[in-house]
């Protein structure tokens, strides 16, 4: 049995080749081994190659399979469009489209994607929201309904293609016949022509509107996410499917919270008798203020974790994440002379404490393991 070569070597390309790339070197390895431009005997095969190896490549699933399992992952005849109805360029279809850029009759076009960046509150991304925007976009027009033609008359069909859209040349070379298709230049590829133009999109068929989309901001959704409305881009040439609309999150950055995956952290601040006696405080948490338990000898650095009240799971409401809470001793910067003598006190009281690392690592070792 004949080894088959690689995909990318057939088409002398590196395997991190573009789109565009790959397009560009099957055009030139198609027109060197075309079956009626190269008469060595192993043209028509190499050129099956050649078209076997693109359609796969070419393809953005197919190719992820063959990076991953070689031609044992697209060994369901993926590449065989074979050579059987293989006639004066008559049975190639995609291979015949890939070699000459396409057919030249213009029909019903998808119409453009558009962007949106939208900028949502922390406290909005956590909890979902919906939000209204102005989109300017090409949509059908209202007065033709996208017929191109004024009210009351009709496009008729193109004289000269007789509505193809397209006209055949046929030319001889000294490398053989030749069947070249054009577009129509009478009726620009429509197959149609438009004697009174409609006056509102001037024979166009689409007109830029303005419209009020509301976008829903999903809960839990992260700065930098995009959302794909299906459908909601620009309107398509000749009546053709609309685009799609590709909206952009920017979530602000909070004053007293900061994300951590589904996790939020606040930082509390407790004074030195509050971290050494213990305390019940109020601390803020983004479903509002939570009552939280400080122990005595509570140091800086410390961190809380109060369950369930983070920020929602995308696409799983009932699960959250948690807050965290991370307590800073606050040292005073001023005194009154009572607190210093007090303090005098107490430091004379308490000793000098033995100077040290800590055995749990520090602050920042336990800041890291409440978020592992």
């Amino acid at each position: 049995m004949t080894q088959q070569r690689d995909y990318y070597d057939v088409l002398g390309v590196a395997r991190n080749a573009s789109p565009e790339e790959l397009k560009k070197a099957f055009r030139q390895q198609a027109l060197n081994f075309h079956p009626d431009r190269n008469k060595e005997p192993d043209a028509a095969d190499k050129f099956k190659e050649i078209n076997a190896a693109y359609q796969v490549l070419s393809d953005p699933e197919r190719r992820t399979a063959y990076d991953k399992f070689g031609h044992a992952g697209v060994s369901d005849g993926a590449g065989g469009r074979g050579f059987d109805d293989f006639q004066n360029f008559g049975g190639f279809g995609d291979i015949f489209d890939a070699f000459f850029g396409g057919s030249s009759r213009k029909g019903p076009a998808r119409g453009n994607d558009l962007e949106l960046e939208v900028t949502v509150s922390f406290i909005e991304a956590a909890f979902g929201v919906e939000q209204n925007f102005d989109l300017e976009r090409m949509e059908t027009c209202s007065r033709c309904d996208g017929n191109r033609a004024e009210p009351g008359t009709d496009p008729e069909t193109c004289a000269t293609c007789g509505g193809s859209g397209e006209v055949r040349r046929v030319q001889r070379m000294v490398f053989g016949q030749f069947q070249q298709v054009a577009q129509c230049s009478t009726c620009a590829g429509t197959g149609q022509t438009v004697a009174t133009p409609c006056t509102s999109c001037r024979g166009q068929g689409t007109e830029r509107r303005s419209r009020k989309i509301a976008v829903e901001i999903p809960a839990g959704i992260e700065d930098g996410s995009r959302i794909v409305m299906r459908g909601q881009g620009e309107k398509g040439a000749m009546n053709g499917p609309a685009g799609d609309l590709y909206v952009y999150v920017r979530v602000k950055q909070h004053e007293l919270f900061e994300r951590h995956g589904n996790d939020v952290l606040a930082e509390v601040s407790v004074n030195v008798a509050q971290a050494a006696l213990g305390t019940v405080m109020t601390v803020p948490t983004i479903d509002g203020e939570h009552e939280l338990d400080v122990p005595a000898g509570t140091q800086t650095g410390k961190v809380f974790r109060i369950r369930n009240v983070g920020i929602p799971h995308m696409g799983r409401s009932a699960r959250r994440g948690d807050q965290l809470v991370a307590i800073k001793v606050a040292t005073p910067r001023k005194l009154s002379e009572r607190q210093r003598e007090l303090f005098e006190e107490l430091a004379e009281s308490l000793g000098t404490p033995d100077v040290g690392l800590e055995e749990d690592g520090g602050i920042f070792g336990r800041i890291k393991d409440a978020f592992s």
